[in-house]
């Protein structure tokens, strides 16, 4: 048989989250590759080897899945949630662009999976439910200085935003840093969500605005969303979470006019 890799999403951390095309692409495998937490994720049986590596060497782990594809081994390259979000869709690219001319003729699929960003919209209730845009707020593959470029021009064209990667043990002040950056674009009144390992036996979903929120609310294992100057909050009763969304439709107006 005739090697493949399939880069596939694992969904954001129920089992019942991953997709029957996914499910299918891993009982077909001979070889799984990924990061260890994703890799663990994987029920291990016969006939399939587990290949975990650490988080820092997606290069090089997109290399492996594909010289074991080339061989002739079908392989699962696993990724968290959807594999083209922040993840290894374009490792192995990458590396297929960068690697030998023969790896440009094996069968490559990226298999979809259910984003943090959408199961956390979900769980909170639709804060994405109008225009809205994505930000990884990591500073290891990009400079600061982009980030806040890019997180000042999204506020300022009032979308609701996504962001990934918030905060980690060795930079926590990039989230201090964009906390403040929404603050004077945004201002203190703005929704925010921190979602916390969502769809997971750990979950943790708050709601808070800007002016509230603090560094330590988040880590790297959350999922934050800034609503637009549109996003509203519904009250709930007592001890029950409550709805925030952000209309379908917008007045065409600057939200500072």
């Amino acid at each position: 048989m005739s090697g493949w890799i399939a880069v596939a999403g694992l969904g954001p951390g129920a089992p019942e989250l991953i997709t029957p095309e996914v499910a299918a692409a891993l009982a077909a495998a001979t070889d799984v590759v990924g990061y260890n937490t994703y890799v663990d994720r994987v029920p291990p049986r016969p006939g399939l080897t587990l290949h975990a590596s650490d988080n820092r060497v997606e290069y090089e782990r997109s290399c492996q899945a594909l010289e074991l594809a080339a061989s002739g081994k079908q392989v699962v390259v696993v990724s968290s949630g959807d594999p083209g979000v922040f993840a290894m869709a374009a490792a192995v690219f990458e590396a297929l662009e960068e690697g030998p001319a023969a790896w440009r003729a094996l069968d490559v699929r990226i298999l979809p999976g259910i984003t943090a960003m959408l199961a956390a919209s979900a769980e909170a209730g639709a804060p994405l439910g109008h225009d809205f845009c994505c930000i990884n707020l990591s500073d290891n593959l990009k400079p600061w200085s982009l980030i806040e470029h890019r997180l000042r021009h999204a506020a300022a064209g009032d979308f609701a935003m996504a962001f990934y990667n918030p905060r980690s043990k060795s930079r926590p002040e990039g989230f201090a840093k964009a906390l403040e950056c929404l603050r004077e674009t945004c201002g203190d009144d703005r929704l925010i969500l921190f979602a916390r390992a969502v769809s997971s036996d750990e979950q943790q979903i708050q709601v808070s605005t800007l002016g509230e929120a603090h560094p330590e609310m988040a880590d790297m294992r959350t999922l934050v969303i800034v609503g637009s100057s549109q996003t509203r909050l519904i009250e709930r009763p007592e001890g029950r979470q409550p709805w925030v969304y952000t209309p379908r439709s917008a007045s065409g107006e600057r939200s500072d006019s």
